[in-house]
């Protein structure tokens, strides 16, 4: 099922304001272990001729996205993930994969899939063996995430926003990040097919504007120059 995918820039003050407002009513990620949220740290993927990121820079429609995830710089949950875009709606296919299944997709190498085009692993490998897909920015960020079960609502707080060039270092603990100048905090909101109207007036700031903002590109840009 596709989900709507809106995103706002937010400055320190609304992310503040924002989030003590959600936190007095919502509830946070039950997956979440420690009080401040997570991190999260993602190896994004790209074909030879980057259309992933000129996708993203000419906001075609339909464009997908392919990374593999850890949090809390733990590689002990490794995520295989491959995100499509259709306008604001999105759908993610994910799986967990081993130690070796990262070793190997990071060489540029396919690994075992099921066949289906709802596996991740069978769209990576396609996408190895016709477009050449490797490895290219490692995008981290701290997550506070809040959910309300109606909607399947799921609001979440992003900060620090940074990338490294250095994909070879993807799951160490001692990566050299560069931090985003400008637009490094951003919220999130994500629902199936409604959003109940009190969460709509809950996140209401005159100021804030929806925004087709994509960690990917902002962090591409930041280590081509």
């Amino acid at each position: 099922m596709y989900r709507v995918e809106n995103k706002y820039n937010c400055s320190n003050t609304d992310m503040y304001v924002l989030q003590q407002r959600v936190e007095s009513v919502l509830q946070p990620d039950s997956n979440e272990s420690h009080p401040e949220g997570y991190s999260v740290v993602s190896l994004y993927f790209d074909d030879l001729t980057d259309s992933c990121l000129q996708e993203t820079v000419d906001g075609v429609n339909l464009r997908d996205k392919y990374r593999i995830r850890i949090y809390n710089n733990s590689l002990d949950v490794i995520k295989l993930e491959v995100k499509s875009k259709k306008d604001s709606r999105i759908i993610k296919r994910s799986k967990s994969i081993t130690k070796e299944e990262l070793e190997k997709l990071v060489k540029g190498e396919c690994i075992a899939d099921s066949a289906s085009a709802e596996d991740p692993a069978t769209l990576f490998n396609i996408a190895v063996r016709t477009r050449g897909l490797r490895p290219k920015v490692i995008v981290a960020y701290e997550r506070k995430a809040y959910v309300f079960g109606p909607g399947n609502v799921r609001i979440t707080f992003d900060r620090n926003v940074r990338a490294s060039s250095r994909t070879e270092d993807f799951g160490k603990s001692n990566i050299s990040y560069d931090f985003l100048r400008e637009c490094d905090k951003v919220l999130e909101v994500k629902y199936d097919e409604f959003i109940p109207d009190f969460l709509v007036q809950l996140l209401e700031l005159g100021n804030m504007q929806q925004t087709a903002y994509s960690k990917y590109q902002l962090c591409r840009l930041a280590e081509d120059f």
